[in-house]
C-alpha cells in the first residue's frame, strides 16, 4: 500500500469473498498438492468473524532443557455470522440442491465442498486483508421468531474450520509494507505467496 502507516486497533468485517476449491493437483503418488480455484464469489452481509489458532508449541526436552520448540500449526476454526446465506453457496459450497421449481433441498448424504475465504478487518491506519486457504463450513441452524412490537433481525452462522494445505500453507494477511497492486487485486482470486526473494518491511516513523 502507499501509506506506511501502522495499525494500532482492529475492527469492523467486510468485503468477504470466497473460491471453492474445484479439484487438487497430485505428485507423483499421488498425494494432494496445491488446489485449483473457482472464481472468487463475494458473500454479503457479513456481520462479524471470530475464529481461534488450533494448535500449540511443544517443547522437546533433552540435556536438561529446551532442546527445540515443535510449531505444531493445525489452522483455526471459529464462526461466521452473515444476515442470509446466498443460494450460491449453498448449493457450492453446503452441497445443498436447487431444484426445477426454485427450491433449496438438503440431503442427508450432503458432502460438504473445500473453499479459500477472503475477507477484510477495517483499522485505524489501513484495511487488513486476509485470506485462509483450506477452509469448510457446517450448514447453520435455522433460526426465527415472530414479529412482536420491534422487530430483532435474525442472522446465520457458520461454522468454519481452516486447515493447512498439503504444502503447509495456512493464512496470509496485509500489512503496511504490502504493494498496492496486490492489495487491489486481494479479492480476485487466493493470494499466492512470493517467498523466492523476501525482502525487509520498510521502516515506518509512524
Amino acid at each position: 500500500m502507499a501509506t506506511s502507516k501502522k495499525n494500532k486497533v482492529k475492527f469492523g468485517l467486510q468485503n468477504v469473498y470466497w473460491a471453492k476449491i474445484n479439484e487438487w493437483g497430485e505428485d507423483p503418488d499421488g498425494n494432494k498438492t496445491v488446489p485449483a480455484y473457482g472464481p472468487s464469489k463475494h458473500l454479503p452481509g457479513a456481520v462479524s468473524l471470530s475464529i481461534d489458532a488450533n494448535g500449540e508449541a511443544e517443547n522437546f526436552f533433552a540435556d536438561n532443557g529446551v532442546y527445540y520448540v515443535i510449531n505444531n500449526n493445525a489452522g483455526y476454526t471459529g464462526d461466521l455470522e452473515i444476515a442470509l446465506i446466498t443460494t450460491e453457496f449453498a448449493t457450492e459450497i453446503l452441497g445443498e440442491i436447487l431444484d426445477n421449481n426454485g427450491v433449496l433441498v438438503e440431503k442427508n448424504d450432503t458432502e460438504l465442498a473445500q473453499f479459500a475465504l477472503m475477507f477484510e478487518f477495517l483499522g485505524d491506519k489501513h484495511h487488513i486483508r486476509h485470506v485462509m486457504y483450506c477452509c469448510s463450513a457446517s450448514r447453520p441452524a435455522t433460526e426465527s421468531a415472530t414479529t412482536e412490537e420491534s422487530t430483532e433481525v435474525k442472522t446465520e452462522k457458520l461454522s468454519l474450520k481452516a486447515t493447512p494445505l498439503p504444502t503447509g500453507l495456512v493464512k496470509s494477511k496485509t500489512t503496511e509494507s504490502t504493494t498496492d497492486t496486490v492489495y487491489n487485486n486481494w479479492f480476485k482470486m487466493p493470494y499466492n505467496p512470493d517467498t523466492g526473494t523476501a525482502s525487509k518491511p520498510k521502516s515506518s516513523n509512524a
